[in-house]
C-alpha cells in the first residue's frame, strides 16, 4: 500500500521530532508540506528534512492538493483554527498534546471533527511508550488485579520554546505541557471507562519570573474508587525524569523511561554534542538515550494513527481522550485555586459506568483474615479482626 503525504504544521522541537519519526526507517508515510510563519525557518526545514513543499500560509499549507493527512505541532493557542481548517478540507488531522487549552475549547474541536466527519487522532506520544504499551497489555491481562493506584511522574527544566510560557498561548504551565500526559497515561492503567470523578491539586510558582505554575501535583479520584497520582515540575535539574507505577490488589509495575534506561556514558565533554532531549550537560556522567523517537512512543503513536485511518478505526488516542484530559485539566487548576475537592466536569461522557473496588473476604475460625504472611520458619502467621467486636489480633498457623 502507498504511504500517506502529510503536512506538518510547525517546525518546532515537536515538528522535528515528529518528522524524523515518519522519516525514519525506510518509512512508507512522508511529510510532503511543511509549514511555518517563517519563510527562512520553513526553507531550512524543508531543505534539512527532504520536504518537497515549504508554505507560509496555514490554509494552504492544510488545503495542499497532494497531502491526505495534517499533523498538527503548533502551539496551543491554533489547534482550533487549524482543526477547522482541516475539517473544512476534509483532510485527516493528528494533533499534539494537549488538545486545547480548556475543556470548553477542546469540545469545540471534537465537535468540528465529528461533524466533518473527518479522523482525528491525539498525539499522546507517552502513552505510547513501548514500556507503557507493555505494562498497559499485563494490567487489562489481569496480571496485576485490580488496579487500586497510579502514578505519573514528568519533570524536566522547563520548555524550548517561548510560547510554552505565556500562559495565555498555552493555556497555563506545567499541567498543561506535562500533566496531560501523566493524566492520559494514569487513565490507559485506570481504564478509559472509569471515570474520573475529582481532583484536589496544589500549583506554584517557585522558581521562574512567569504567570504560570512551574510546579504541580494532583490526586485524581475515579469511578472504581482507584487514586490516581501526578507530578510535574519546571524546575527538575538533571534532565528529563519519566516515570510511572501502577498497582494493585495482586501485583505493581514500575516504570522508567528516559533519565536512567541502562545506558551510562561519562565523559569529559571532549567532541561533545547531543545527548537527549532536556539533558543539561555534555560532560560528566550521561545518560543518553538509545533511540529517543522510539523511547518516547512516536514509532508507536504514527503506527497505531496510520494502521486507524487505512483500517478505518479509532486509534487508542482519539480527540475525546484529548478532550477528558482537558476537563481533568480544569479541575486541577480549579482545585488549585480553591483548596478543595473539584468535580471534574463531563459535559459528554462516553465511558458508562465502573463498578466500586470490591473488598475481598476470606475467615479463618469464624474471623475476617486481613492480611496473611509467611513467617522466617516456614509457618503463616495471620492477621485477623472479630467483626463483632471489632478487635484485632494475630495468630500462627
Amino acid at each position: 500500500m502507498d504511504g500517506h503525504k502529510v503536512t506538518m504544521l510547525g517546525t518546532g522541537l515537536i515538528g522535528l521530532f515528529y518528522t524524523r519519526t515518519l522519516h525514519g526507517q525506510r518509512n512508507r508515510d512522508r511529510v510532503h508540506v511543511v509549514y511555518s510563519r517563517s519563510p527562512e525557518r520553513a526553507d531550512a526545514f524543508a531543505r534539512e528534512n527532504d520536504v518537497p513543499h515549504a508554505a507560509t500560509s496555514l490554509e494552504e499549507a492544510v488545503a495542499h492538493p497532494e497531502t491526505d493527512t495534517v499533523v498538527i505541532g503548533l502551539p496551543n493557542h491554533l489547534h482550533l483554527e487549524a482543526v477547522e481548517l482541516c475539517a473544512a478540507h476534509g483532510k485527516h488531522v493528528l494533533c499534539t498534546k494537549p488538545l486545547a487549552r480548556s475543556a470548553a475549547e477542546a469540545k469545540r474541536i471534537l465537535d468540528v471533527v465529528e461533524s466533518a466527519g473527518v479522523f482525528g487522532g491525539y498525539l499522546e506520544d507517552l502513552a505510547y511508550t513501548p514500556k507503557t504499551l507493555k505494562a498497559v497489555q499485563a494490567v487489562q491481562a489481569g496480571q496485576i488485579g485490580t488496579v487500586t493506584w497510579a502514578r505519573s511522574r514528568e519533570t524536566h527544566p522547563g520548555p524550548h520554546s517561548a510560547w510554552f510560557w505565556d500562559a495565555a498561548q498555552a493555556g497555563g504551565g506545567a499541567v498543561v505541557d506535562l500533566g496531560c500526559h501523566c493524566i492520559e497515561i494514569i487513565r490507559s492503567y485506570m481504564g478509559k471507562g472509569n471515570r474520573p470523578l475529582e481532583v484536589t491539586a496544589w500549583t506554584d510558582t517557585l522558581v521562574h519570573p512567569i504567570e504560570a505554575e512551574d510546579n504541580a501535583i494532583a490526586l485524581i479520584k475515579f469511578e472504581s474508587g482507584a487514586i490516581g497520582q501526578f507530578e510535574v515540575s519546571w524546575t527538575f535539574r538533571g534532565g528529563m525524569d519519566l516515570r510511572d507505577e501502577v498497582a494493585g490488589t495482586e501485583g505493581t509495575i514500575w516504570t522508567n523511561h528516559f533519565l536512567r534506561t541502562g545506558f551510562e556514558m561519562f565523559s569529559s565533554g571532549e567532541g561533545a554534542g547531543y545527548v537527549a532531549e532536556k539533558s543539561e550537560s555534555s560532560s560528566g556522567w550521561l545518560f543518553p538515550v538509545g533511540d529517543e523517537v522510539a523511547e518516547l512512543g512516536y514509532v508507536d503513536m504514527f503506527t497505531d494513527m496510520f494502521d486507524s485511518i487505512d483500517a478505518g478505526r479509532a486509534p487508542r488516542e482519539t480527540f475525546y481522550d484529548g478532550y477528558v484530559v482537558n476537563a481533568v485539566m480544569d479541575a486541577v487548576y480549579a482545585s488549585a485555586k480553591s483548596g478543595r475537592w473539584e468535580p471534574v466536569q463531563l459535559e459528554d461522557w462516553r465511558g458508562g459506568t465502573t463498578p466500586r473496588i470490591e473488598r475481598r473476604r476470606r475467615e479463618h475460625d469464624g474471623q475476617t483474615v486481613i492480611k496473611e504472611e509467611q513467617m522466617p520458619d516456614g509457618r503463616r502467621k495471620l492477621i485477623l479482626k472479630d467483626e463483632t467486636s471489632g478487635t484485632f489480633s494475630d495468630v500462627v498457623v
